[in-house]
């Protein structure tokens, strides 16, 4: 099975497309139990949402395949990795990134996804630096204020 390109987690889906898998999902749910097919097809356009809380019950979804299903642990690395990256969680989308890389060194999903995540964590180190200068410069000015009330 082919992957999409890592820049594909920025296109989420249509609610209605959602609301297909959803659906579906839930109906099967109801009638006992819900494919693994069925669950991934919702996990997956659960990690593409652009709402946190649907990307993590999509990376809950895959986690729980990833546990139970082990011929599409593959599939399931990707997207928990993207997932993550999506969420801001740099370290859990490495690491799963790094086992999906390490298995499939060639694999050009991964390698992207590897980029994006290496960016968002430069740039949350960018932002991480930013507050702290901004927090000490602020720290400064209250103590040089209060330091001039003493006199």
């Amino acid at each position: 099975m082919s992957l999409p390109y890592a820049a594909d987690a920025e296109t989420s889906l249509s609610p209605s497309e959602l609301s297909v898998l959803r659906m579906q999902y839930h109906s099967e749910l109801s009638s006992g139990h819900a494919t693994t097919q069925t669950k991934f097809n919702y996990a997956w356009g659960l990690v593409k949402s652009t709402r946190r809380d649907e990307m993590a019950a999509g990376v809950d979804l895959l986690t729980d395949i990833y546990r139970s299903d082990p011929p599409r642990r593959r599939e399931c690395l990707y997207y928990l990795a993207l997932g993550h990256y999506k969420m801001g969680n740099f370290e859990e989308a490495k690491r799963f990134n790094a086992i999906l890389i390490d298995r499939e060194p060639n694999n050009l999903q991964a390698q992207s996804l590897a980029q994006l995540i290496e960016k968002g964590v430069t740039r949350e180190g960018y932002i991480g630096m930013a507050i702290t200068a901004g927090a000490a410069a602020v720290g400064g000015i209250l103590l040089a204020g209060l330091m001039r009330r003493r006199r």
